[in-house]
């Protein structure tokens, strides 16, 4: 019998579009055995997940396996169906998805989320699967399982979902567990608590794990070997790390070069007016935050929540201000109020010059020319049926600037200095790869000359190649329209790379803040110590994760 849970030999998928069919994977190969972790690595449309999904037969309608074998253990299953996967999904394969927010029934109660795996797979008794519910999420860390259990997905947070999530797929142990992008979307202390997690679980069933990421700092830190794809073929495979330490491929150093986990060099310092000194007094800050305050209503017998709480920074005109902090610490409340989009419980903002609290019909319109913002997601934030050209061209028409073939001229250029092709601006959002469509928001953010611009996590739904396009892009255009930056995120790898100063929060309140050569070099608060220690990739491994895990007794 096999000793590897997974063999993927010679895979190629297709998939059908119109009359045309596209190819995904090209003669991929891998194996993996009990207790070990391979990750497939890439950058997007590199054929990672299709690979994942054609093991385990969730390939869309219009994709199929053209050619190769998929064996779980001795059992081939490449030429079946969702009914027969079915008999193997939850019991020999689990799969923990990439958003967790989209991915449980928002009418369901947590446990009965968890519960269908055990119903579908013929647990009839009621009580025997409310015990088996009770001891996975007990097993995942989520405190107070029982209360937990009937509350629904809209009352946890995102990292509490993602353990509902795990629960769910390994509720009858088995042999492979599959984590597709599981944790990017996570931030960098609830993403270590979830990986912890899952190796906790590795290291006791022996349970083999293919880890699908973008992310070649988490594959260094979690994996035995990883595989590196680009369009759908393998580019280089192996020993982590040897893979990480000697690259063979082109495309590998490429990566690991973009990936700012692996970037130990703090941004250069650049001259920012130390609070307090004839030199900030001498330059009008480009943001002001004083003692800023936000509550939220929780009902009559409740006090309300504190969001943010006295929080206080100011921005040197032509550099990035970082402001950092794990989920719900109060950063995308804060943006919001720099943008004007809430009103604070107290405190004041001025950005770009404006009381942003205290604007009448007319400054709001000034207010709204100089001070924009990016958006997580280029393609929520885009109009998709709009063309490119007239997406860039709408604040210019809105503002009644130029003629006609001003506007054309003026969105031509700010598409250039995006380094996109001229031809983008005849396609719509959905013919733009995420990294084209960001380029847009950000040139669409850029063609009124903005004083400042608000960046909320606008890189972290990008894969480390193209993120690092946008950092540098990002850089450049600061160099050369002297724009500052408000930037909010929760990864502190790119954080360190792109900014100047920085704001830690915890919990709504700042433990601590200063330049970002200081706070990554000489942290004083222990919870920024400890978002430090959380970023991924940090320190490279000598050695793989231990492959020694006792096999006996599971399914192969």
């Amino acid at each position: 019998m096999s000793q590897d849970v997974l063999t993927v030999a010679g895979l190629e998928v297709a998939y059908e579009v119109g009359r045309a069919r596209a190819h995904a994977v090209r003669g991929v190969d891998f194996t993996i055995a009990p207790g070990e972790v391979l990750a497939l690595v890439g950058e997007s449309g590199s054929g990672k997940t299709t690979t994942a999904q054609a093991a385990t037969g969730l390939l869309a309608s219009n994709g199929s396996i053209t050619g190769g074998r998929v064996l779980l253990g001795d059992l081939d299953v490449t030429g079946w169906t969702d009914r027969q996967f079915r008999s193997v999904r939850g019991t020999r394969i689990g799969w923990i998805p990439q958003d967790p927010h989209s991915s449980l029934n928002p009418v369901a109660r947590i446990g009965d989320s968890v519960a269908e795996v055990l119903r579908v797979h013929r647990w009839q008794d009621k009580d025997a699967r409310k015990r088996r519910v009770l001891e996975l999420l007990d097993r995942v860390g989520i405190p107070e399982p029982d209360v937990r259990a009937r509350q629904y997905p809209h009352e946890l947070s995102g990292g509490m979902k993602q353990r509902v999530l795990i629960a769910a797929a390994i509720a009858l142990q088995p042999a492979l567990l599959i984590a597709d992008e599981a944790t990017s979307a996570l931030d960098v202390t609830v993403q270590k608590t979830i990986l912890d997690l899952i190796d906790d679980l590795r290291r006791e069933h022996g349970t083999a794990v293919l880890m699908v990421t973008h992310d070649l700092a988490v594959a260094a830190d979690r994996s035995h070997r990883i595989v590196v794809l680009q369009d759908g073929r393998v580019q280089e495979a192996g020993d982590t790390t040897r893979v990480l330490e000697d690259p063979q491929s082109a495309y590998t150093r490429q990566l690991i070069a973009d990936a700012p986990s692996f970037d130990i060099a703090v941004r250069a310092p650049r001259s920012v007016p130390a609070a307090g000194t004839d030199a900030a007094a001498s330059v009008e800050p480009a943001i002001v935050v004083s003692a800023l305050t936000q509550e939220f209503p929780r009902g009559r017998k409740r006090a309300p929540l504190r969001a943010v709480d006295d929080v206080s920074f100011q921005v040197a005109p032509g550099t990035t201000h970082a402001i950092v902090g794990e989920s719900g610490s109060g950063k995308t409340t804060i943006a919001r109020i720099v943008m004007g989009f809430q009103r604070p419980t107290a405190g004041s903002v001025v950005a770009g010059g404006h009381d942003v609290a205290r604007r009448d019909r007319a400054s709001a319109a000034a207010f709204r020319r100089d001070v924009q913002m990016v958006y997580q997601n280029p393609f929520a934030s885009l109009d998709p049926r709009q063309q490119v050209a007239a997406i860039i061209a709408e604040p210019l028409v809105n503002y009644r600037l130029g003629t006609a073939d001003e506007r054309r001229t003026r969105v031509a250029d700010i598409v250039d200095r995006v380094a996109l092709a001229s031809t983008v601006l005849q396609r719509h959002p959905r013919e733009l790869s995420g990294g084209q469509r960001q380029r847009v928001a950000i040139a669409r953010a850029l063609v009124l000359n903005p004083r400042v611009v608000v960046l909320d996590e606008a890189v972290s739904a990008l894969d480390v190649t193209v993120q690092a396009q946008i950092l540098r892009l990002l850089e450049d255009l600061q160099r050369d329209l002297g724009v500052t930056y408000l930037f909010i995120s929760h990864d502190l790898a790119v954080v360190r790379r792109i900014s100047d100063t920085v704001s830690v929060l915890r919990q709504g309140r700042v433990v601590e803040s200063g330049t970002t050569e200081r706070i990554f070099t000489d942290p004083q608060h222990d919870d920024t110590a400890r978002l430090l220690a959380a970023i991924p990739g940090g320190a490279r491994r000598s050695a793989p994760l231990p492959a020694a895990v006792p096999t006996e007794g599971v399914p192969a």
